[in-house]
């Protein structure tokens, strides 16, 4: 297998009332797993694959077939969804990131901008924040699994934040409330994390 699932780390239950422990333990256990061992599957099926990172695979999708850029992107997606969020989030961003957000216009402009992007993808997809080369922050959305470090995509950058708008990511709580669900979201995002990415993005 070249790629494993990566574990939740926190408890299924860790970001509730915001995203509930069932809603959680299916979208780790049973569609995290399925991108997964999808992922592999394609992998195995292309020797030119093998050893390569998932950035690098991410960075290639558009000479790869659809299985690999669809479940590529959903491995890559949850492992870092998972990780921008926490049980201990919410608050507020600071240092580099909340500078960079001061010069986006504000932390209520991210967030209705956010929400916007969120709302306005048709179907399946993902809300993005995402840091150009020159470090400033942009808000985007992709569709389906794809993500902003895939070279098929219009708008490429750093993603800092990033939200699921698959209704699995939600529809157990919010059913077709998507705005409510990104609103809610902000209360479990780990601003650490999200500061840390930043940092590493603009050096």
């Amino acid at each position: 297998m070249a790629f494993d699932l990566p574990p939740l780390p926190y408890a299924y239950d860790a970001l509730e009332p915001t995203i509930s422990k069932e809603t959680m333990t299916f979208h780790h256990d049973k569609h995290h797993k399925a991108y997964t061992d999808k992922l592999n599957e394609g992998v195995a099926a292309d020797p030119k694959l093998a050893g390569k990172s998932i950035e690098d695979i991410l960075g290639m999708v558009s000479s790869l077939p659809p299985l690999v850029r669809n479940n590529g992107g959903g491995f890559w997606n949850h492992d870092f969804f998972w990780k921008i969020m926490g049980p201990a989030g919410g608050g507020g961003p600071s240092g580099k990131l909340a500078e960079a957000i001061d010069a986006y216009g504000g932390l209520d402009k991210l967030k209705e901008d956010f929400g916007t992007k969120g709302v306005g993808q048709f179907g399946s997809g993902w809300a993005w924040v995402i840091a150009d080369s020159s470090g400033a922050l942009k808000v985007t959305s992709t569709p389906n699994q794809d993500n902003p470090l895939m070279d098929a995509v219009a708008d490429k950058g750093t993603p800092i934040l990033g939200n699921d708008v698959w209704e699995h990511a939600y529809y157990l709580t919010y059913q077709n409330d998507r705005p409510g669900y990104l609103k809610a979201w902000w209360t479990v995002v780990n601003w650490d994390e999200a500061g840390r990415r930043y940092e590493s993005a603009v050096g």
